[in-house]
């Protein structure tokens, strides 16, 4: 019997958890994509903490117009100014099983643009 879309991206986030992990000194940006939003947030796995996040329903950022992949650069964007403003500079990206194209992709470049390296 053939995986769902949801039971095949489940595998391909646990997979890639296994590799990618938060720390203090690099902590994980974690993104969801769901049909109409996209939320982004920046986590220290080993404390359990959640330093930074945005989603495209902040108001800074739902009244942009444009589409989908030019909210998520917005996203992108505004995680990187939260996260510098709390002193993070470096971050390992957790694609949380979507593929690296379009929306997440979109996100990432902004918050490289924004000062984030990773």
């Amino acid at each position: 019997m053939a995986l769902t879309k949801n039971e095949r991206r489940q595998r391909i986030k646990n997979r890639i958890r296994k590799i990618v992990s938060g720390t203090e000194a690099r902590p994980r940006l974690s993104v969801f994509r769901s049909n109409k939003e996209i939320y982004a947030q920046i986590v220290d796995d080993v404390t359990g903490k959640t330093i930074a996040a945005a989603s495209s329903r902040d108001k800074d950022v739902s009244g942009a117009k444009g589409n989908k992949t030019e909210v998520a650069a917005l996203v992108g964007k505004a995680i990187a100014e939260r996260a510098l403003k709390a002193g993070v500079e470096t971050i390992s990206f957790d694609r949380g099983g979507y593929l690296y194209h379009g929306r997440v992709k979109s996100l990432a470049e902004g918050a490289r643009e924004a000062g984030l390296k990773f």
